[in-house]
């Protein structure tokens, strides 16, 4: 069986509350098994790659410039792209499924790919920024559901393994 993974999009800049949570979340996901996938580089995604690694797991980097250096220090397995924002593409179909927290334009890109990409999608709501504005909306009527809201990271895993039918 392959590995599952989880996206975790959202700001490079980022205050410390989301940061705390965005770390919980990496957590959240190494117990569950899954990989942390993100954009590899800091904020939200060093955070997130920080309790992941923390807590025992693994995490990928897709990295938007040429050099694995520019990986945040919690990357297992930076990916250079050198197509800049482009790699928002890849990080969003790369996970099963994407969990969204704060986030600007990038993270609505994101958001935006995974959403006509057919990929769950879990806001955490306290967060803000438009995963906060996004959740339980329809992007368009290309599906039936809604973009998911949490309220916590443990939740927000929660409902990545209810709704891809995890065990």
């Amino acid at each position: 069986m392959p590995s599952r993974t989880i996206s975790v999009i959202g700001g490079s800049d980022s205050n410390s509350s989301n940061l705390e949570l965005a770390e919980r979340l990496g957590a959240e996901i190494a117990k569950s098994g899954a990989i942390l996938v993100c954009g590899g580089l800091g904020g939200i995604m060093e955070a997130a790659c920080k309790g992941a690694k923390l807590a025992g797991g693994q995490t990928l980097g897709i990295i938007p410039s040429d050099t694995k250096e520019h990986a945040n220090e919690f990357v297992d397995i930076a990916i250079p792209t050198g197509i800049g924002y482009a790699r928002n593409f890849l990080v969003a179909k790369a996970g099963d499924a994407v969990i969204a927290l704060d986030g600007s334009a990038g993270t609505l890109s994101e958001i935006a790919i995974a959403w006509f990409s057919n990929k769950p999608i879990v806001s955490l709501v306290p967060t803000g920024g438009w995963a906060a504005r996004l959740a339980g909306e329809k992007l368009d009527e290309r599906r039936d559901d809604a973009i998911h809201s949490a309220s916590s990271p443990e939740e927000a895993v929660k409902i990545v393994f209810q709704v891809m039918n995890w065990k």
